[in-house]
């Protein structure tokens, strides 16, 4: 990954990547122009989810689970907490007024200087550029 581009995902995204088809497109058709990040906390959060969500759409919970690790594999650098954490407090202030608990997703983001790509409207008021699903490609394209 070598772009000028950076986007961190949300947890919510990666299982739109998953379960969806929009969020794998775009993935795939800006894959070489734009940089994709998630903090680790971030995948244990969709696979946690996973069984849950194939079960509900009549889906193989492992086969969906094969296919998060395949879109990391293929698309999604995945930021260690070894590299965010010293940022966790200043994480915790930006987002404490809505979940403290996306914390990595701020301070991955505050890390890698680069904007969140979420459905979750707890980011708004951080001081980062969240981008949406229905908007994100505004982003991509401007490369």
């Amino acid at each position: 990954m070598s772009t000028s581009k950076k986007l961190i995902l949300d947890a919510n995204i990666l299982l739109r990547g998953v379960f969806g088809v929009r969020v794998r497109q775009l993935l795939e058709a800006y894959q070489e122009a734009v940089d994709f990040y998630t903090p680790e906390t971030c995948v244990a959060e969709a696979l946690r989810h996973i069984p849950r969500i194939a079960k509900h759409k009549s889906l193989d919970p492992a086969e969906s689970e094969k296919e998060l690790h395949r879109l990391i594999r293929l698309f999604i650098g995945v930021v260690d907490e070894s590299l965010y954490g010293q940022l966790e407090e200043w994480a915790h202030l930006r987002i404490a007024a809505r979940d403290v608990d996306d914390w990595p997703v701020v301070a991955a983001s505050l890390l890698i200087n680069a904007p969140i790509w979420t459905e979750d409207r707890d980011f708004f008021g951080s001081g980062i550029a969240t981008w949406t699903t229905d908007r994100i490609e505004i982003y991509l394209r401007d490369v």
